[in-house]
């Protein structure tokens, strides 16, 4: 059977299940699926964490080292962020160069983060003009099904707070605590047939009308949002997700984050 066809019966099966209040794996529309995280996961890395989402892996390694800060900025470090789609997590990832997926995920992430404010980049500052620290955010994606962009966004938080500036093994003073200063959470929901649905799963994601990511800080504030797909939402759909992300934010930052 074709994957056209295969496409078109496993929506109208979501699609049904939805008109009757339900998702192919039990949780309501508003449930996020089971989260286990760890940290401090790699040993080489100066921060880390492993999580899984559902059934979704991803392990974000943090790596620091000395550069040239941007010339638009020179008294702030640096932060890159980039993702690896292993081909062990899906049949449908590829080895080589990123692909345009990964690489908007990663900028998703990293935009949450750096919009937020939530490392003082200032402090990373060694010699205004000449030597800040860089912050690379590693993110490997070890198994896709569905809604790799939340495991990321909460896997990049958890590293971050785990992390230790290396200032010693560098020469460069002594070693200090990531100054972190605000945990961005992205929430990702879809919209199928006019309702919406937190944390989609991978079957989920491939028959949506549209997805939509809200990345929110700890105050209730936007630092990031991004959408795909064809579908259009309307002002109340989209007021509504905001609201159902920045709760869910909240309660993943309560659960899994402030006890770091």
């Amino acid at each position: 059977m074709g994957n056209e066809v295969m496409s078109v019966l496993k929506k109208d099966y979501i699609y049904n299940l939805m008109l009757k209040g339900k998702r192919q794996d039990g949780r309501a529309f508003d449930e996020i699926r089971d989260i286990d995280l760890k940290t401090n996961v790699i040993e080489k890395a100066e921060g880390s964490a492993w999580i899984k989402l559902g059934e979704t892996e991803v392990l974000v390694g943090i790596k620091l080292q000395v550069g040239a800060p941007f010339p638009d900025s020179a008294g702030e470090g640096v932060i890159i962020t980039s993702m690896e789609l292993n081909p062990i997590a899906s049949p449908d990832f590829e080895a080589g160069p990123p692909k345009e997926g990964a690489i908007e995920m990663a900028r998703v992430t990293d935009r949450g983060i750096r919009e937020s404010g939530a490392i003082d980049l200032s402090k990373l500052c060694i010699t205004e003009g000449e030597e800040v620290w860089i912050v690379f955010i590693d993110i490997h994606v070890l198994n896709n099904a569905g809604n790799i962009q939340d495991a990321s966004s909460l896997g990049a938080i958890a590293a971050l707070l785990t992390t230790t500036v290396p200032a010693g093994r560098e020469g460069r003073g002594e070693d200090m605590p990531m100054p972190v200063r605000d945990m961005p959470i992205s929430v990702t929901l879809v919209d199928m047939g006019g309702e919406m649905m937190v944390d989609p799963d991978l079957d989920e994601e491939t028959v949506c009308d549209s997805r939509i990511t809200i990345v929110s800080n700890q105050d209730g504030s936007i630092s990031g949002m991004q959408k795909s797909g064809d579908g259009a939402l309307t002002e109340e759909k989209l007021l509504m997700a905001v609201s159902l992300a920045c709760q869910k934010a909240s309660e993943l930052r309560e659960t899994h984050l402030l006890n770091i």
